[in-house]
């Protein structure tokens, strides 16, 4: 063996080891979760305006790449998105790993999508591992409201 190969080796496992340590005190991102911890999908959010009469929207794009569509629900609450599911561990068959760097187990993503959208009109698509999410924006209401005043109720008052 070389010795650089044992060099980067060590490396790795001093990093595991960290990650089990500290696990989640950094916060979501800076350390991953092995062995069925859960893991955080990469979502993509943006805006399409599609031609008349179609609503503007939402898109969400989701990598779930080998995630059974089964195992995954999705959740409109207000202006948030929620994705949830769960990532099985591949299949063993006995095999000895050198490297596991595929993520699994429980994942939950709230996804704050900046906006009031039509939630009866939302849908959703699953193809080649990445999930997409439409949601027609609400279409938008008066911003400002006249409120009229009642001075006759007022003077009763006084």
């Amino acid at each position: 063996m070389r010795p650089e190969r044992d060099l980067f080796a060590n490396f790795e496992r001093m990093r595991r080891e960290m990650d089990e340590l500290f696990g989640d005190a950094f916060g979501p991102g800076l350390t991953t979760r092995r062995g069925g911890g859960g893991f955080s999908p990469a979502v993509d959010v943006f805006y399409e305006n599609p031609p008349a009469p179609e609503l503007p929207r939402a898109v969400v794009q989701a990598e779930l790449a080998g995630i059974d569509p089964g195992q995954i629900s999705l959740e409109i609450e207000g202006r948030d998105l929620v994705l949830s599911g769960h990532r099985r561990p591949a299949e063993s068959d006995g095999r000895v790993y050198q490297q596991l760097e595929i993520d699994f187990g429980p994942f939950r993503r709230v996804i704050a999508l900046g906006a009031d959208v039509v939630a009866d009109a939302a849908r959703a698509t699953y193809r080649d591992g990445i999930l997409r999410v439409d949601l027609p924006l609400a279409p938008a209401g008066p911003r400002a409201r006249q409120v009229p005043i009642d001075v006759e109720a007022a003077r009763e008052r006084s």
